[in-house]
């Protein structure tokens, strides 16, 4: 019923494979320390209920790390690899609790990140991701619709010394701790060494992110721009043998 409901409406009901293997990383950027903590706690819970563990603990090497990693949660392609990574980070941008993803047709993801913005209040994250992969394995239908996100654009540097390459200015306080806010032309952006005032001079009106993150310095990157949007997504199940 569900299914002839949805087609006379146009929308399509997309069935999935299962969910059979997820891993939950902390500490893959060994200074971000609130994922290895959850990481941790987890871990502690599991084996007081018995249950199998599986934890990474991060190394100082990030080429090792990842090495270590693809050999851990199953090679890129292979039949062994990890279903999904829920993988955890810190940020010093005052962004909240902020959801990434690659792409704008995964519909796992997107569900996810739908099933999470209306329940985000309540549980915490990884809890909540989890629950909803047990959900979809079960065969519960998730309702398509709409999912608000932010499409990445460009990314703005500092003001710098053509020569040196060292900043010559600071985020403006108006625009400091304003994570995905409205930009628009003439709003403040740098504030200079020197006094004078750095606006925002493009037509199209964009929102800020990452503004003024601490591990960007060295990257050129004072903050990201993104168009926000709306993205449709069907209602999906998962595949019945």
């Amino acid at each position: 019923l569900l299914e002839e409901k949805q087609l006379e409406e146009g929308m399509a009901l997309v069935f999935l494979p299962a969910l059979a293997r997820m891993a939950v990383c902390g500490g893959t950027h060994g200074n971000e320390l609130s994922g290895v903590y959850v990481v941790q706690e987890m871990e502690r819970q599991r084996k007081e209920k018995g249950e199998g563990v599986w934890i990474y603990n991060s190394s100082p090497y990030e080429v090792r790390r990842a090495q270590e990693l693809n050999n851990l949660l199953g090679l890129k392609g292979s039949t062994d690899a990890t279903d999904m990574i829920c993988d955890l980070h810190n940020t010093t941008s005052n962004m909240g609790l902020t959801l990434i993803h690659y792409t704008s047709s995964d519909w796992v993801t997107l569900h996810i990140c739908k099933y999470l913005q209306t329940k985000i209040t309540k549980v915490p994250a990884v809890d909540l991701t989890i629950d909803w992969i047990h959900k979809f394995n079960s065969g519960t239908v998730f309702e398509g619709g709409d999912v608000e996100a932010f499409k990445f654009i460009k990314s703005f540097d500092y003001p710098r010394d053509p020569e040196t390459r060292t900043l010559t200015a600071a985020i403006h306080p108006q625009l400091q701790d304003r994570d995905f806010c409205l930009l628009k032309q003439g709003d403040p952006l740098f504030f200079k060494f020197s006094g004078e005032t750095v606006k925002y001079e493009e037509e199209e009106t964009l929102h800020p992110f990452f503004i003024n993150e601490a591990a960007y310095y060295e990257k050129g990157i004072a903050f990201h721009l993104a168009k926000k949007l709306t993205l449709t997504i069907p209602t999906v199940q998962v595949q019945k043998d």
